[in-house]
C-alpha cells in the first residue's frame, strides 16, 4: 500500500511540475508577444534618410519604446535595390510586425503593397500621387505618415536673392521619383508665374546623371539650378556638382544634406525632425490610435542652410541678412 501511495505521489508531483512548467512557458511567450515589433525599411544609405531614422528611434525611446527592452526594431536597408525592398517588406509581413515604416516613398510604396499590417511613410512629398493614401485627413485602410513638401515659394525667393540676375532656372530630377516629380512641376509653375524661363532635365537612374548634368552645364542660358527632394540625385551630388561647378553654375537643392554636399543654399525641412514627428505618430498608434484617425502630418517650417565655402567658390554673394539668419540656426552655416 505504501508503494502505491508513493507511486501516486510521484505521479502527482510530475503532473504539477509539468503544469507549472507549461504555465511558465506560456507566461514567457505572452510576455514576449507584448513587446511590439516595428519594421523600418530604409530606401538607401544617405545622410538625410539616416537622420530620419535617428530621429525616429530617439523619439520612440523618449516615448518609452526602447529597442531591445520595450520594443523590437527590425531595421532593414535596401540600398536602392527594388528586389531588396520587396524581400525585406515580405520579411516584415511574415513576422507579423505591429507596424512597418518606409523611409522614403519607394520603401513606403513597397510596404503598402506587400504588408497586410499598419504602414507609415516617413516621408512622402505627395502621398496621394504616390498611391499611398486617398485622403490626407482620413487615410483609411492601413497607411498614413509624414509629408516633407519643401517650402518652394521660399526656395524660389532664396534663389532670386542669391542670383539677382536670374532669368533662366534649370531644374533636374529623377522622372521615376514621385516626390521629385511633384516638386519639380510645382517649381516650374512658380518660376513661370514669376516671369522666369525654365529648362527641364530628367534622369531615369543614377547612371544617367553624369551625362545629363554635363548637357545641362553646357547650356549657357541657365543662371542657376534647382534640385527637388530627390533621393537618387541626393546620393550622387558629387557627380552633379562636378559638372555644374566647372560651369560656375550654382545649385540650390531642397535638403540641408545636399547643401552640405556642395549645394549653395536651401530653405530645408529638418530631416531629423521628420523622424521625431514619425516617432510620435508611431507611439500614438501603438497606444491604440487607428490609422483612419491619424491624418497625414506636414512638415511646414523650413530652415535656412547656407554653404559659405560653396558660395565663395562660385563667386556668389551671400546677403548679410541671410547670413545672419542662417547663423542663428544650429548647423545653418556650413563653412
Amino acid at each position: 500500500m505504501k508503494r502505491l501511495f508513493l507511486s501516486i505521489g510521484i505521479i502527482l508531483a510530475i503532473l504539477v511540475g509539468a503544469f507549472f512548467g507549461a504555465s511558465h512557458s506560456n507566461n514567457e511567450a505572452t510576455s514576449q508577444k507584448k513587446i511590439p515589433t516595428i519594421g523600418i525599411l530604409q530606401f538607401l544609405t544617405h545622410p538625410a534618410l539616416d537622420a530620419i531614422h535617428r530621429g525616429m528611434v530617439d523619439e520612440l525611446a523618449k516615448e518609452g519604446y526602447v529597442d531591445g527592452k520595450t520594443i523590437h526594431i527590425d531595421f532593414q536597408n535596401a540600398q536602392g535595390n527594388q528586389s531588396n525592398l520587396k524581400s525585406m517588406a515580405t520579411k516584415f509581413d511574415n513576422e507579423n510586425a505591429d507596424l512597418s515604416v518606409g523611409i522614403a516613398t519607394p520603401a513606403a510604396q513597397v510596404l503598402a503593397n506587400t504588408v497586410n499590417g499598419k504602414v507609415l511613410f516617413a516621408p512622402s512629398t505627395n502621398p496621394v500621387a504616390a498611391g499611398l493614401v486617398t485622403n490626407l485627413e482620413h487615410p483609411g485602410n492601413h497607411v498614413t505618415g509624414v509629408s516633407d513638401q519643401a517650402p518652394l515659394k521660399e526656395q524660389l525667393a532664396l534663389i532670386k536673392k542669391f542670383v539677382p540676375h536670374l532669368r533662366t532656372l534649370g531644374i533636374i530630377y529623377t522622372s521615376s521619383d514621385i516626390s521629385a516629380t511633384t516638386e519639380a512641376k510645382a517649381m516650374t509653375k512658380l518660376a513661370t508665374k514669376a516671369g522666369l524661363k525654365t529648362k527641364i532635365y530628367t534622369i531615369a537612374q543614377s547612371n544617367d546623371l553624369a551625362q545629363v548634368a554635363q548637357t545641362m552645364a553646357h547650356n549657357q542660358d541657365i543662371d542657376a539650378v534647382f534640385v527637388p527632394t530627390d533621393n537618387t540625385i541626393a546620393s550622387s551630388m558629387p557627380v552633379l556638382l562636378q559638372a555644374t561647378d566647372s560651369a560656375k553654375m550654382p545649385v540650390f537643392p531642397t535638403a540641408s544634406t545636399m547643401v552640405q554636399a556642395g549645394g549653395i543654399a536651401a530653405v530645408s525641412i529638418n530631416q531629423y525632425q521628420i523622424g521625431v514627428t514619425t516617432g510620435k505618430m508611431i507611439a500614438k498608434i501603438l497606444h491604440g490610435q487607428t490609422i483612419n484617425d491619424t491624418p497625414v502630418e506636414f512638415m511646414k517650417k523650413g530652415e535656412l542652410v547656407i554653404n559659405v565655402k560653396a558660395a565663395q567658390k562660385l563667386g556668389i554673394h551671400i546677403p548679410a541678412d541671410s547670413l545672419k539668419q542662417a547663423a542663428a540656426i544650429k548647423g545653418g552655416l556650413i563653412k
